[in-house]
């Protein structure tokens, strides 16, 4: 029981870090989106790393390597695509995302299939099985 509370508490640290990193000129121009990019500019005052602009990534914001990689629940994900890929997931370390290309059908199996294991579902999704038409004769 130790361990599960040392790795929430890590989860928290990891979310406390706050760095957010954003490109250079993100606020300034509308078509910049906010997402990183390496500032290469010769004169760029965010590459000589000036306080006012905005921290650059270095190796001390990483997480814990015993969470890395987590997701925020506290399992590792897998990302699945078909019954076969839930053979051998333990259900107290592991939790499934299934694949976006992954039909209805396919969907409703693996499901099935992953809480009857005890697997927890990341992005389960309520999948409604259509009725047959009945024609009555009238």
């Amino acid at each position: 029981m130790k361990m599960a509370d040392e790795k929430k508490r890590l989860i928290q640290v990891r979310s406390e870090k706050g760095a957010r990193f954003k490109r250079d000129g993100a606020g300034k121009k509308k078509q910049l989106s906010e997402s990183w990019r390496m500032p290469r500019g010769l004169h760029s005052k965010k590459r000589r790393q000036k306080k006012a602009k905005g921290p650059l990534p270095t190796p001390g914001y990483g997480s814990p390597v015993a969470i890395r990689g987590m997701h925020p629940s506290g399992y590792r994900e897998v990302r699945v695509f078909s019954q076969k890929d839930l053979a051998g997931l333990d259900p107290a370390e592991s939790a499934i995302r299934i694949g976006a290309a992954v039909g209805n059908r396919k969907r409703r199996e693996i499901q099935e299939h992953a809480l009857s294991a005890g697997l927890k579902i990341l992005n389960p999704r309520e999948i409604v099985v259509p009725a047959t038409e009945v024609s009555s004769d009238d």
